[in-house]
């Protein structure tokens, strides 16, 4: 490299105090920041953080799926059997939505719940055992399971995410809000009907 002379990569000459022929003082070459790198870093950096956003949403529908999908098995109400099967072909419709999307992305879709999820099915499982599989008791569990549902889409929501991913959240979020209000109100109605 020649000697105190401006490399067309660097910011300038930088002299590094090291004397070189005739007494010149060498350049050190400091590499230009470009800012593409940064631009495609930050799209890289949202770009996990959406698909990690949007991963935990799918494992919370999917958690959703599964406990609604053991309410209707466990419950001994045609009505509610049909409530619960129909809720929880909507969490799975709007899992199925948020995998395409991480996958559009670029990401690897979540495929099944969390542990937690997993955790709270055992609980409604054991809870129906003692208590005959009542369906008040059911429906109780369903709506705590739901309640943990819009907080973690109130959660997503609330980060700084772009248009459309906030678009399609809200679009699961709102067919979570209406579950929630259906289980509540049959909850609701199974209580004053067995007092």
């Amino acid at each position: 490299m020649p000697f105190a002379q401006a490399d067309p990569r660097c910011h300038g000459t930088v002299k590094n105090g090291a004397t070189g022929r005739g007494g010149f003082e060498r350049a050190r070459r400091v590499p230009r920041r470009d800012s593409r790198h940064r631009a495609q870093r930050r799209e890289t950096s949202m770009s996990q953080e959406i698909i990690s956003t949007l991963n935990d949403l799918v494992e919370t529908l999917k958690d959703g799926e599964k406990g609604f999908t053991v309410a209707a098995e466990d419950t001994k109400d045609a009505s509610l059997k049909s409530v619960f099967t129909t809720l929880a072909q909507e969490r799975a419709a709007s899992a199925r939505q948020l995998q395409s999307v991480v996958a559009s992305l670029g990401g690897e879709p979540e495929k099944s719940g969390s542990t937690a999820g997993a955790v709270h099915r055992g609980w409604i499982n054991l809870k129906s055992a003692v208590t005959g599989r009542d369906d008040t008791a059911i429906l109780n569990e369903c709506e705590r399971g739901e309640d943990f549902a819009k907080a973690a889409f109130k959660k997503a929501m609330e980060k700084s995410l772009p248009a459309e991913m906030q678009t399609v959240i809200q679009q699961a979020a709102q067919s979570v809000q209406k579950g929630h209000d259906q289980v509540k109100a049959l909850r609701d109605q199974h209580k004053a009907a067995s007092t």
